[in-house]
């Protein structure tokens, strides 16, 4: 039995996969992206996190039995609304075997993977043998500004790419869009180019900035600095898309 560490179980979730679910942040994520909104759930261990409503721990360890004990109870809710579970992060590929071990108990729910991509053959494939649904995230594919801005290599994230659209599970490919950043032209043209005709791809989401992600940094003891401006209005170029028919929408 492998222990997880999560940080968040947030029910009711509308934006996390089909129906209404409920979705497992787990702690723990190799990427640094510079508009990370959740940084708590960068490092893998439990944190203070410190605020002017007090302290609070980010980070509790449940065993999988535990946490698939308290995801069973709304099981027949989640199934009512056409939901189920996703798990997130941080990177939940960090803690695949606890994920895998959790999926293996729970009562006929639909199981959706929630991921930057970046883990080992091993992890990805034990997970996705599990899941019914996989959103991926791509956030950009020129190798140095991809190393620049999230501190990894895009390369392995390619790689498991290409796994995924070979494992029969479909996926939806996510798109967080920063202004000036992963919002150009060229980028957006670079991940319709890459995901085009891949088997098993439902759709292609945008996700708009998240002008709040700031809030966090203090309260978990980082600097919060980004290199690029927050305020440049995203473009929301869905043509790039549409003129190779692949199916795109804006979250």
């Amino acid at each position: 039995m492998t222990n997880g560490v999560i940080f968040d179980i947030k029910e009711f979730a509308l934006h996390d996969g089909p129906g209404v679910r409920t979705t497992v942040f787990l702690k723990g994520c190799p990427l640094r992206c510079a508009w990370c909104h959740n940084p708590e759930g960068i490092s893998p261990q439990p944190q203070t996190m410190r605020s002017l409503r007090g302290e609070r721990i980010a980070g509790r360890e449940f065993a999988p039995h535990e946490l698939a004990r308290i995801l069973n109870r709304q099981a027949a809710a989640l199934r009512a609304c056409e939901g189920g579970v996703t798990f997130s992060g941080g990177e939940p590929l960090m803690q695949a075997d606890f994920v895998a071990e959790t999926v293996d108990l729970l009562d006929d729910l639909h199981v959706t993977l929630d991921t930057s991509g970046y883990a080992g053959e091993h992890a990805l494939r034990s997970v996705l043998a599990r899941v019914d649904l996989v959103y991926f995230d791509l956030k950009l594919i020129d190798a140095a500004a991809h190393r620049r801005y999230t501190g990894v290599d895009n390369a392995p994230i390619l790689r498991n790419l290409r796994i995924l659209a070979g494992s029969g599970v479909p996926f939806v490919i996510r798109v967080p869009l920063v202004p000036g950043v992963t919002d150009t032209d060229e980028n957006l043209a670079a991940i319709a180019r890459t995901v085009r005709g891949l088997p098993g791809m439902q759709r292609v989401d945008l996700l708009p900035y998240n002008q709040a992600a700031g809030g966090k940094y203090a309260a978990a003891g980082l600097a919060w600095l980004p290199d690029y401006d927050e305020t440049r209005p995203l473009n929301l170029n869905t043509a790039v898309f549409e003129t190779l028919q692949v199916k795109v929408r804006v979250q």
